[in-house]
Order: structure tokens, then C-alpha cells, then sequence
């Protein structure tokens, strides 16, 4: 395999290729902020980027594989900055409120990202049969929290409880927080994150914390 070829045999992208890739994901966040995913076709985007058209097609096979990289590439940032804050914490159940709190505290800078994962899930079309987009990307998450969760329960910082159904109903917690930021601009982000993370906390302690 030659250095400037990937695992799949497709050229290794330049670093000018990466930068307007960057430059299109980045108007294609703002395009679905401001007008919705309905509203951000292929043409808007590249009228926000002051690009052609085509320019966006020669980097991506079409509005799926974009908004399919703006949610890949939100959810690394959010994971860039909330991560290192969980290893920081002392044990399991204070990575629990530290997620929350941090995820928070991201989003609050970033209202943009959000309202373009909101604009994304809600719009983008799943295959009949198929679970939803919004799901399909949550597994992820899911299964981190999972982890985490699981080794807090090895250590006795938290108590004994289904995993996934803790995992599922605290990222869903986490989201309808953030739905209802998008609702209500003025809702305290911050009171409510602290507020989440109080009662996540009760939920999953020790009858005798640790």
C-alpha cells in the first residue's frame, strides 16, 4: 500500500481537500441552523460558503454523506471537549455529573451545532424498517455511558441498575434538555444541567454513598 493511498484504495485527501471539506461542513451548520433542513439544499450551503455547487459535489456524493459528516464532525468537537473533563473526575459517579455539566456548558457556546443536529435528526429521512438516524448514531453514545457506568458499579460508587436503561434514559434526559433550550432560548441552560445532574446522581448512588 503506497503512503499517499488509504486502507481502501481511495487517494489520501490534501490538505487543501480537508480544508474545504471543512469550509462546507461548516457552512452546512450554519445553513441548517438558520433555515432548517429542508431549506439547506446543496445550493444554499454553497451560497453560505461562497462556493459553487459543484464544488460541494466534487467533496461529497450529496446531502446525506454532508449532513452525515456534520454529525460526525459536532459530535467529535462535543467529544474533544467534554472527555478530558470526565477523566478528570475522582470516580465514576462524579464523571456522571461531570458529562452533564460539561456537555452543557459546550453547547451553550455552540447554539449553532445544536440547532443543526436538531435540524438534522428531526429532517433527515430513515430507511423503512431501519431504527431512525438519530438512533443509529446514538449507539455510540449509549454504549460509552454503558462502560462508564458499568466500571462505577465494579468500584461500589454506584449502585446496582441496568446499564443500558440508564445509558438510554440519561442521554435521552440530556436531550430533551437541549430540545427545550431550542424552544426556549432564555431557559437557564446551566441551572438546568446542574438540576439534571442532581437527579441523575440520587438515581444512581449507593444507598450508602461511597
Amino acid at each position: 500500500m503506497g503512503s499517499g493511498t488509504r486502507p481502501s484504495g481511495r487517494r489520501k485527501r490534501t490538505f487543501i481537500e480537508e480544508a474545504r471539506r471543512a469550509q462546507i461542513v461548516s457552512a452546512a451548520i450554519d445553513t441548517v441552523a438558520e433555515e432548517g433542513y429542508a431549506n439547506a439544499s446543496l445550493a444554499r450551503i454553497a451560497q453560505h460558503a461562497g462556493i459553487s455547487k459543484g464544488v460541494i459535489s466534487y467533496h461529497f456524493s450529496g446531502k446525506d454523506e454532508l449532513m452525515e459528516q456534520v454529525v460526525e464532525q459536532v459530535y467529535s468537537t462535543i467529544a474533544d471537549f467534554v472527555l478530558p473533563r470526565v477523566a478528570e473526575a475522582p470516580d465514576e459517579r462524579a464523571a456522571v455529573r461531570t458529562h452533564i455539566l460539561a456537555v452543557a456548558d459546550y453547547m451553550r457556546g455552540n447554539r449553532e451545532q445544536l440547532m443543526a443536529l436538531s435540524g438534522i435528526f428531526d429532517g433527515m429521512p430513515a430507511p423503512a424498517g431501519s431504527p431512525g438516524y438519530r438512533m443509529k448514531v446514538s449507539e455510540p453514545v449509549y454504549r460509552a455511558i454503558e462502560e462508564r457506568l458499568r466500571a462505577g458499579q465494579d468500584r461500589g460508587v454506584l449502585r446496582d441498575f441496568d446499564v443500558r436503561v440508564v445509558a438510554v434514559s440519561l442521554q435521552a434526559s440530556i436531550d430533551g434538555m437541549f430540545a427545550y433550550w431550542v424552544a426556549h432560548p432564555d431557559h437557564d441552560l446551566h441551572a438546568h444541567a446542574a438540576e439534571l445532574a442532581d437527579l441523575i446522581d440520587r438515581s444512581v448512588r449507593p444507598d450508602s454513598p461511597a
